[in-house]
Parts: structure tokens; sequence; C-alpha cells
């Protein structure tokens, strides 16, 4: 289990891995201090060989493993490949070519939502997993003999769950679901963030248009500063803080003396300086000049009897499917397409809208009903000259 250390010889793995239909793939790194994550370690799979590949090694060069990525005749398996591919769009600003992610696979078989790679190789291998050298330092050498066993389990029993799932997939007929799944990861989207769409990623509540101007801006700010000194976004502010500033938005130093979820002494900072200037220029905005802001819905509330309803429907949907209930759909996807039947919600796109979505609509809008049976949930037409609604 020597590690991979110099380009030939990565090479050479890369040459054989290309005359194979698949390569398992995973990864180790840190990211604990880091916006971006640091690669440690890369294991990669064939059906012949299992390898670790060494990016800290001096003078590696991982270009022919980039190839092998982007070769589209051989497909990249993955589990939960999020992260995984974000490290790779980073290094050569590509998305890999022909991915596979068994955590998506599992999850429209039946496995359960974002199953665990160790309860997937239980559930299919019948082996149990050490996972004890999982939050292991894997920047330090040499490696431990437990640690290469680890990693190299990562990619071993993958392919054995690739090709179970195929077959899972196959007898189905979901390679429909699979692939809309597969459309978010293949986006390079999916893993650069813009700065300007940071506040997006937000989830707190702003009732008025200067507050969300200033919200926006200072989550812009927050982000160049984390990407462009390599730290986490905590780091550079909290989430509660950047909320507290775009509220009441400080304008001298002394001002932030009075936030409860500023730490002292940071009125005085260069950071301070940088956010008063931006909350100088939001104060400064006409109001034709501030963002609108969402209209607010005023019928039946999405926690009442309709969306009580509608969740009733998507637990049945998902017992005759055998497929977890949050695959299909969240809570907050049905509340939000219970206001907008035209909601940005997965669960009214591809097959989610086919399999429910539009049955979503229709108890909404009393054009179905449901009964209940000793089978179960079962789906009626309402009569047209009997509207529910």
């Amino acid at each position: 289990m020597d590690l991979i250390v110099s380009t030939d010889v990565l090479a050479a793995f890369c040459e054989r891995a290309a005359k194979f239909d698949f390569v398992t793939v995973d990864t180790e790194f840190l990211r604990e201090t880091t916006y971006w994550p640091k690669l440690c370690l890369i294991q990669a799979a064939t059906n012949d060989e299992a390898v670790l590949i060494d990016p800290l090694a001096p003078g590696l060069d991982l270009s022919p493993f980039f190839v092998l990525l982007a070769n589209p005749n051989v497909t990249k398996v993955f589990h939960a490949a999020r992260q995984d591919i974000e490290i790779f769009v980073k290094l050569t600003g590509k998305v890999p070519v022909n991915i596979f992610d068994t955590q998506i696979a599992a999850s429209v078989c039946g496995f359960g939502d974002s199953v665990s790679y160790d309860n997937l190789v239980r559930s299919i291998t019948n082996v149990e997993l050490d996972k004890s050298s999982r939050f292991t330092d894997w920047s330090a050498r040499p490696l431990t003999e437990k640690q290469r066993l680890y990693a190299l389990a990562d990619v071993t029993h993958l392919r054995d769950i690739y090709v179970e799932l195929r077959k899972q997939v196959d007898a189905t007929k979901r390679w429909d679901w699979v692939e809309d799944e597969l459309g978010v990861l293949r986006s390079i989207d999916t893993y650069v963030v813009q700065p300007e769409q940071a506040w997006e990623r937000l989830k707190l509540k702003i009732n008025r248009p200067r507050d969300l101007a200033a919200m926006k801006k200072l989550a812009e700010w927050r982000e160049r500063r984390a990407q462009d000194g390599d730290q986490p976004r905590s780091r550079v502010l909290k989430d509660d803080v950047l909320f507290e500033l775009a509220q009441q938005r400080p304008l001298t130093a002394d001002a932030f003396e009075k936030l409860r979820a500023v730490p002292r002494g940071f009125g005085r900072s260069s950071a301070a300086a940088e956010i008063i200037a931006i909350l100088k220029d939001v104060e400064a905005l006409t109001k034709a000049e501030l963002p609108d802001m969402p209209e607010r819905y005023r019928g039946p509330s999405p926690k009442g009897a309709v969306g009580d309803l509608v969740r009733v429907l998507l637990k049945s949907v998902a017992e005759q499917h055998g497929v977890a209930a949050r695959i299909i759909a969240t809570s907050d996807e049905i509340d939000a397409l219970v206001l907008d039947d035209d909601a940005d919600v997965p669960a009214l796109k591809g097959w989610r809208r086919k399999l429910f979505g539009e049955k979503a609509l229709d108890i909404k809008h009393g054009r179905i009903g449901l009964v209940a049976t000793r089978k179960g949930v079962i789906e009626f037409a309402v009569a047209e000259n009997h509207p529910a609604e």
C-alpha cells in the first residue's frame, strides 16, 4: 500500500485505469481552518487494483489524474460526491466528466435520504467498516497503516456498491431520477460561490428593504474576504453578526460597542472600517435603489389544513414507491408550493413533479381528494360539478 508519489507512476496507473468502464474515487482533505479544502489524499480503484495518491508529495504532478477525470469513456464513481468534486473544480476549473454518485442512486433505490457510506457497505456487502480513522490528520506524513486501510476501503467496497446499485436502478427504471440529481453535481455553479450571490445562502429573515440591501452587501464583503484570505466565513463574521449589522447599521467605531454580537474593540479594526464604508453606501441609497422585498402571501397558511393534506399525500407517495419522503420533497418545499404554484423548488421539477408535485397542486386546488383505506391512502378525482375549492 505504498503511496503514489511520482508523476510517472501516477501516469501509468491512469493509463491502465482508462481501459476500464469505471473507476471509483474518494479524497481525504482538511477544511477546519480554511475556506478552500486542502487536498491530502486521493484514493482510486479499478476492478484490478486500488491505489493511494499523495498530492502532498514534492514534485508530484496530478495532471494525469485530471485527464482521467475528464475522460468521457470512464465513469467516475463517488459516494456523496459534492465535496470531492469541489476540490477538483478548484484545482482544474472543471467538473469531472461522466460522474456517478452512489449516495444519490441509493436514495432512489430505497436506502433512505443521504445514506452514509458505511451503512451502504453494511447493507450491500455485509462488511462492517472501521471508521475510527475518519477524523485523523490526513496532512501528517507518514500515514499509518490503519489510515491507509481506512482510505482504501472507501474505494474498494465502492466497486461492489456501484455494480449493485446500477442493477437496482435498472430494475426500478429510475434512471431519470438519478439523472435529475446528477444534473446538480454536473453544474459548475454548484461549486463556485459568486460573492454577489452569497446572501442567498443565509436563512435569516429580513423585513425591510434597506436591511436587505445591507445584508446583500455585507454577505458579499464577507465572502470575498473569506476567499481572499482562505479562511472560513465564520472566522470573518458569523451569520448572526451579519444579521445584527444589517439591521443596526453602525456608522462609527463607537457604535459597534453597542452591539451584542460584536466583540469589544471590533469597531477599531480594519474590518470595521470596511463595514462602515459599506453601510454608509447603503444609507445613501434612494428608495428607488433599494431591492424589492418578496410579496407576502395573504392566503391560507402552509402550516394549515392544505399543507397537512399535501404532507399526507407525500407520505402516501413515498410509501408507494419505497423511498424516504424527504427525497421527494422537504417540509420547506411543501410550504413553498402551497404558497406559490410556480415555486422554484425541486418538488415542482423533473421526476419529482411527475411523481408528487402535480398531485400536490391538484390537492391544493381541489382537483383531487384523498381517502383512507385498509391498503393506505388513495387519491380520487373530485367531480367538476362539486369542486372542493
